[in-house]
């Protein structure tokens, strides 16, 4: 029944215009008209009536509509929450000191661990919140000039024989780095308690260059030294940006500034470590852009070195002849420290710590061959020590797992999952290749 009345004043509408069609075009012309008319004066009536109706709903202009306000949330004696509307506050009114006293007081579920995020984002660490604020309040502590200090606490209060710690487990052999790290932060730790007896000394340079071969553990130590230095207070987190050419330098003009201050802005109250920092100069190329690369870092390592350290590494030979270029980066480095090459025990037992942490370990069969492998591997090219050792070990574990797998009728113990076998060493492709040359080379002195 609705929509009856408009279907009869359409049909009515169409009747009229046909009848007047065949009748004269004059006719149907003003039919046209007043058919349009129509349906406009019906279009602006229908309109004009919902209006008047939703005006007939609303209140009186000046009587305010009733507000419905949820009860406030109190907090009783007993720990449980409330609702009361007797509680309310006027916005006039100001909380009472017993009342914040309460507040301050409750402890929401989400609230410790807001504070745990919090912390953990400013040491850079996760260092746990009340030992940052102990070693803060600590450094803050002016000691009375007749007062005595042992350092035996101030090294537990840093918590810095964990970082001595952590390089002995990671790092086989490397005593003179060990050592170059030892004094970097006794000379930290010692200004940190001259500080506390108010003797005020320039702050130490700590921008350092790590030159060696390739495995040699340069980035594990950089990153113990970030915490070392977060530790002991030199920097305000202890994270580590680990970058290269590609990360600084740009392929086309306007690029590299604005991805050298990125880097930068990331590092920045921590360490930044360039590896193969010879790479950013190229002196045969006069359209490189890296010098502008190295004028930014040689700007920010000068007047931003309380808030970063960067650490060069690379080559010894080629970062020299870098800082012959760029006698500007050789001076703000204070701290050379070499890496020397492993030999051939510390090598296996580099291997056999890599086993061990993985749950696996080699017979006495396998041992040998193992030692056998290092010994050829050392004198080809691209060898990288650790790297290298690392690289063998899973293609032995890969040749252990197709050796068991490919025999599944057989009952398998533990101690097989666990042992790898000489052959699973001897499949090696070096020793394979090694071999071969041996043959060709034995051949050769027959003929």
């Amino acid at each position: 029944m609705k929509y009856l009345k408009p279907a009869v004043i359409v049909l009515v509408a169409v009747a009229a215009l046909v009848i007047s069609w065949f009748a004269s075009p004059a006719m149907f012309t003003i039919v046209t008209v007043l058919v349009f008319l129509t349906a406009l004066g019906l279009t602006l009536g229908r309109d004009t009536v919902r209006q008047a109706q939703r005006a007939d709903r609303l209140p009186p202009r000046g009587v305010a509509l009733p507000r419905v306000v949820a009860p406030p949330r109190v907090v009783a004696p007993s720990g449980a929450v409330t609702a009361s509307w007797a509680a309310m506050p006027s916005r006039a009114a100001t909380p009472s000191r017993a009342a914040t006293k309460s507040r301050a007081g409750t402890k929401s579920r989400a609230a410790p661990k807001s504070r745990a995020a919090t912390a953990s984002r400013s040491s850079g660490r996760g260092k746990p919140p009340r030992a940052a604020a102990a070693r803060g309040r600590r450094r803050s502590e002016v000691l009375h000039p007749d007062a005595t200090v042992t350092f035996s606490e101030e090294r537990q209060a840093a918590g810095v024989d964990e970082v001595f710690a952590a390089l002995d487990d990671q790092l086989i052999g490397l005593v003179p780095v060990k050592q170059k790290v030892e004094e970097i932060a006794s000379l930290l730790l010692v200004d940190r308690v001259r500080q506390r007896f108010g003797l005020q000394a320039p702050r130490p340079n700590m921008h350092m260059c790590f030159t060696g071969e390739p495995g040699t553990g340069k980035t594990t130590v950089a990153l113990q030294m970030a915490d070392l230095l977060h530790r002991l207070g030199y920097l305000e987190e202890g994270h580590l940006v680990h970058a290269m050419r590609d990360d600084l330098v740009g392929e086309f003009i306007g690029q590299t500034a604005p991805k050298t201050k990125r880097i930068l802005d990331r590092a920045m109250g921590g360490v930044l470590f360039i590896d193969e920092a010879y790479y950013l100069y190229r002196a045969h190329d006069s359209k490189d852009y890296g010098q502008e690369c190295i004028d930014i870092l040689l700007q920010v390592m000068e007047n931003d070195r309380d808030k970063l350290v960067v650490i060069l590494a690379g080559y010894k030979d080629r970062m020299d002849e870098f800082f012959e270029c760029n006698p500007g980066m050789s001076s703000r480095i204070a701290h050379h420290v070499d890496f020397a090459p492993y030999d051939l025990d510390e090598l296996a037992a580099i291997g056999r710590g890599m086993l061990d942490r993985a749950c696996y370990y080699l017979s006495d069969e396998a041992e040998a061959a193992f030692r056998d492998y290092l010994t050829l591997r050392m004198s080809q090219p691209h060898f990288a020590n650790a790297r290298s050792v690392r690289n063998e070990l899973e293609g032995a574990r890969l040749r252990h797992a197709h050796r068991i797998a490919s025999h599944p009728e057989l009952s398998r113990s533990k101690d097989d999952l666990m042992r790898l076998e000489a052959a699973d060493i001897l499949s090696s492709p070096v020793l394979s290749l090694g071999a071969s040359l041996d043959a060709i080379e034995e051949s050769f002195r027959q003929h």
